[in-house]
């Protein structure tokens, strides 16, 4: 059965580097053999239907047909509708009255280990904080995410994993979106 996913392409449309006209990218899902796809903004964000087993080779299927067709590497994650509406339900900085135009959330190819996150430097980028909750990255980075140490690069590395950002507003977008699209069910 089909249900709706989020997918998170990382480093697309960034500063005139690794162009992808958004048709395109549509494109490329639907040849994958996803259904009811759409895509929000210019940065790699894409909605569409698929079966659980067809979503999990997503990230495969997208990196290699991205490759072939426009010959540059871009690192693909997905996340259910639901997922995303945990998410966007979940935010320990939002809760505590941050200022939502300084909330970002990491999504992670990968669940890290317990070793893994307590190996974390918490002192990394004062003053911005950090909170890993399953395989995302709650982000509150008071000076933004231009200044901040809390990069991909860093919890890829920590991670052994793939990472992409995205701010608090997009990630409610993308709730809403995934709540919005076709036969969304919610558990």
């Amino acid at each position: 059965m089909a249900i709706t996913h989020v997918a998170l392409l990382r480093g697309i449309n960034v500063g005139g580097k690794n162009l992808l006209p958004m048709k395109d990218l549509v494109e490329l899902f639907r040849a994958a053999g996803c259904t009811d796809v759409a895509s929000y903004i210019q940065s790699g964000n894409v909605i569409f239907r698929a079966a659980p087993a067809l979503a999990r080779r997503v990230p495969t299927l997208i990196t290699t047909a991205v490759a072939d067709r426009f010959r540059f590497h871009v690192p693909v994650v997905v996340r259910t509708a639901e997922d995303i509406r945990l998410v966007s339900e979940g935010n320990p900085f939002l809760r505590a009255g941050a200022d939502p135009e300084k909330l970002h959330v990491a999504f992670l190819a990968d669940l890290p280990t317990a070793a893994q996150v307590a190996g974390l430097d918490r002192d990394r980028s004062p003053p911005d904080r950090f909170e890993v909750r399953g395989r995302e990255i709650y982000l509150h980075c008071p000076n933004g995410m231009a200044r901040t140490k809390l990069t991909n690069q860093y919890f890829d590395s920590k991670f052994a994993t793939t990472s992409t950002v995205r701010n608090w507003r997009t990630v409610l977008k993308l709730c809403e979106l995934g709540a919005s699209a076709p036969a969304t069910r919610r558990a």
